[in-house]
């Protein structure tokens, strides 16, 4: 039996494209991605969102930082793609080891997805990932300090359950403006059957 026809003049509806959202933690990148990455980083960094820097500085620049940031044992690179193309970065900091008191923590830091990249949720996912990595590794604790004027960024985080614990009046020069940068926290759930309040000695 053949498919009804569709009247002439009538075009069914095609369905909305679902992007595609990836995460992953690399050791590495080739080129192709590297130049991607250094891409949405510099948008990233012109837009005011993301990284220490307020100039971009270019691929040479940014090859040279994220190479750095794969070779030092305690740091951990994970990009995030939108069908396939690197839009953004985020980086897991574990304290050294001769930091046993504070082994339990790790510093979630510039963690951005680019302007031309976002509302598809891929912030939001990149962040979960850095979280199930850090828990996977034994911490309980993922700190993170972000300018007063990411107010994108700080609405995102404080949905995800950070606690804001502190601010600093003089965290940060922007072009010639002093800014203030809130320091938030936020408890993992423990692993092999330890409670939250036994990790933090309560």
């Amino acid at each position: 039996m053949s498919a009804p026809k569709v009247p002439i003049g009538l075009v069914e509806p095609s369905m909305p494209h679902q992007p595609e959202l990836s995460v992953e933690r690399v050791t590495e990148l080739d080129d192709h991605d590297m130049a991607e990455l250094c891409e949405a980083t510099d948008a990233a960094i012109i837009e005011g969102g993301g990284f220490g820097w307020i100039e971009p500085q270019g691929r040479v620049a940014l090859q040279r930082h994220f190479r750095g940031v794969m070779l030092v044992p305690e740091r951990e690179l994970f990009i995030a793609r939108l069908d396939g193309v690197v839009v953004g970065s985020a980086q897991l900091v574990r304290p050294p080891r001769n930091n046993e008191a504070q082994a339990f923590g790790a510093t979630l830091t510039h963690a951005y997805i680019a302007p031309y990249a976002r509302g598809h949720g891929l912030a939001r996912l990149m962040i979960r990932r850095v979280e199930e990595r850090a828990a996977s590794l034994g911490h309980r604790v993922v700190n993170l300090d972000v300018r007063e004027t990411q107010t994108t960024a700080i609405s995102l985080f404080e949905t995800l359950g950070y606690e804001r614990w502190g601010t600093h009046p003089a965290y940060a020069r922007v072009n010639g403006r002093t800014v203030a940068g809130h320091f938030y926290y936020k408890l993992l759930e423990p692993g092999r059957g330890r409670s939250t309040g036994k990790v933090m000695g309560r």
